[in-house]
């Protein structure tokens, strides 16, 4: 329970106990204890929709296209998959098995919210695999790959928007690139060179690369839930005419502007001189009509442009002013 409300609930109980005028709760109190109640409870809810939806939807990838057609992914399902197929054993054990250090290591690594999350999650995901019935759609190799890797990702990528994993090796990953120095992304690639090659000994080369195009599709997926549809871009304008150019980007694109000071550095003697410099957050589908509007105040503005992943409060996710 988050400690503010703890407190608040623990005042409350004295209050209830002692009937003391000193110990009732303000006004601003109680509406603070009961919005942070209302955040946390939101914040639950939709933490369990995602997983949910996450469980639902990778177990549909693997009953309806993987698992039907001997497929395998990378990371902690590919290794369960790759173990169903040579010995027999039930991928809804596996799948607890196999991720199970990887669960200890998120505690560890984490957090304990993260490690009860992500052994809930599993643990459901095996429940749904051994008990749901899920239609075989197709045997068509191709369609196999591409659409048990696209389910498998979307669900991949709920549970991690749900703040769980139902595959652990990204875990294992982080804690590896703390220790020795290299990227996650570096791991999760030799990590899975060798599932994919163990693949290609004990079943075989062509299962193996449709195998591949499996994760690709995963991987693609899982970006792009995490991510989501928009991809958000940083621009830093240094201009002379700053406060016209925060003008239009206030006015004209509906957008929220940040304006600090710099001094701009410019001849062979390195002069300098004071300037305001703006900075903004906006999608890419106005990057064009940024440019123009910029083009037109100070031609020979100087403009930075950063790939954003998300971004949290400000103005760039309302609806931007008609121009």
């Amino acid at each position: 329970m988050n400690k503010q409300i703890e407190l608040i609930v623990k005042k409350f109980i004295l209050q209830k106990k002692t009937q003391s005028t000193e110990e009732h709760l303000s006004n601003y109190e109680l509406a603070k204890g009961l919005r942070i109640l209302k955040l946390t409870s939101l914040r639950w809810i939709r933490d369990i929709t995602f997983i949910l939806l996450g469980i639902f939807s990778a177990a549909f990838g693997l009953k309806s296209f993987l698992l039907p057609n001997s497929f395998i992914d990378g990371g902690a399902t590919g290794i369960s998959l790759l173990i169903t197929e040579i010995t027999d054993l039930p991928f809804s054990i596996l799948i607890i098995v196999v991720n199970l250090p990887f669960i200890i290591l998120g505690y560890h690594v984490i957090g304990k919210q993260f490690a009860i999350k992500t052994a809930a999650s599993i643990s459901i995901l095996a429940l749904v695999m051994a008990t749901v019935s899920f239609p075989d759609l197709t045997d068509e190799k191709i369609l196999v790959a591409v659409f048990g890797g696209f389910f498998l990702g979307a669900g991949i990528g709920l549970a991690i928007r749900g703040g769980s994993v139902i595959d652990g090796t990204e875990v294992l990953a982080l804690y590896l690139s703390r220790k020795m120095g290299v990227t996650v992304g570096d791991i999760i690639t030799l990590l899975n060179i060798v599932i994919f090659s163990t693949a290609a000994y004990f079943l075989s080369i062509e299962t193996a690369m449709y195998s591949l195009i499996t994760y690709l599709s995963a991987s693609k997926t899982v970006d792009f839930i995490i991510e989501g549809i928009e991809e958000y871009t940083g621009i830093t304008i240094v201009s002379v005419h700053s406060e016209a150019i925060r003008n239009m980007i206030t006015n004209k694109l509906g957008r929220g502007v940040t304006v600090y000071n710099g001094k701009r550095g410019f001849g062979k003697q390195g002069h300098t001189n004071e300037i305001d410099i703006i900075f903004t957050v906006i999608t890419r589908l106005e990057i064009n009509k940024l440019n123009s509007e910029i083009q037109i105040i100070d031609p020979n503005a100087f403009v930075v442009m950063n790939s954003i992943k998300d971004t949290i409060g400000g103005m760039v996710k309302k609806r931007p002013l008609s121009h």
